[in-house]
């Protein structure tokens, strides 16, 4: 068993917040899910909050991969989009993982390359949100407690807003649109989540769309879309297979066309909006596509 006692400094926040800064999201996925956690020796949920002097007491053991000189991602970088002295956005790329997990050593995933990034200036950037692995565009890391308490605040009473550029299976019929279904939430029980997109172009075959959610669970637009019957072009779990291997084929595009575009948020006393450009391969789809009659 592995006990953490909160500091007197540590801020009132969610025990699943609190601890995805501390561990890979699948390890905390997975003592909530195990139930191998407790707070002052008592049950918890991952949306408990939790104060100074709470005591956290972990009984699934964390197991830290070991790192090599020989990394194959050794020495690689992240673009950053924004940077000052409380704050650093990246446009990440498509194919790293954000956290360390059972097949992601640390320094193959975003959070790792980012503390190597800054090692030498004595900074360990913490990430305050996440993107699926094959989903590019921008993600936010604090580089201090502080920021970092702050920015998950905002996440949690909505005050961030994420804005994707997504392409679908199919012509959407309407030009913008509202999706209210609910979703599995952290314990598996249905919970409310609501999207919203707009069309931009419609092609013989598939729509190019602009969303917003309102609401951040996992595989949100990947999950609504399917349900609507419109996946995401490329999406290999809950995607259209057939359509995937032909479009594959015709366009070379290998991962889910899902990119973050942009991030709002009031940030150093007003409003603040970042926009991380489309990355290669999404460009290059759509530039085919462009060149066929829609």
């Amino acid at each position: 068993m592995r006990e953490i006692l909160l500091a007197a400094s540590e801020t009132p926040k969610k025990l699943e917040n609190f601890l995805k800064n501390k561990f890979p999201i699948g390890y905390v996925r997975k003592v909530f899910r195990k139930n191998g956690i407790r707070v002052n020796g008592q049950r918890a949920k991952p949306d408990d909050l939790i104060r100074a002097g709470d005591r956290i007491q972990l009984y699934i053991p964390f197991e830290r991969k070991t790192e090599t000189a020989e990394s194959p991602r050794s020495g690689r970088k992240v673009d950053v989009v924004f940077e000052d002295e409380s704050l650093i956005i990246i446009n990440k790329p498509a194919g790293i993982a954000v956290h360390e997990g059972r097949t992601v050593s640390k320094g193959e995933s975003v959070l790792g390359i980012l503390e190597t990034q800054y090692h030498d200036r004595g900074i360990k950037p913490q990430l305050v949100h996440r993107l699926d692995k094959d989903t590019s565009g921008l993600l936010l890391a604090a580089k201090n407690p502080t920021t970092a308490s702050d920015l998950e605040s905002s996440f949690e009473t909505g005050k961030v807003k994420k804005e994707y550029l997504c392409l679908v299976v199919g012509r959407l019929p309407n030009s913008e649109g509202t999706i209210d279904l609910p979703l599995p939430g952290r314990e598996g029980k249905p919970v409310r989540a609501l999207t919203r997109f707009r069309v931009v172009k419609r092609f013989s075959e598939v729509t190019l769309i602009r969303v917003a959610i309102e609401t951040g669970r996992l595989h949100q637009i990947r999950l609504h879309f399917a349900k609507l019957g419109h996946p995401v072009v490329m999406d290999d779990q809950h995607g259209d297979f057939g359509f995937n291997k032909r479009f594959r084929k015709d366009y070379g595009l290998k991962r889910q066309f899902l990119h973050a575009e942009k991030l709002k948020l009031n940030y150093g006393g007003k409003p603040r909006e970042w926009t991380g450009p489309l990355a290669t391969d999404l460009e290059e789809t759509l530039r085919m596509l462009s060149n066929q009659r829609s």
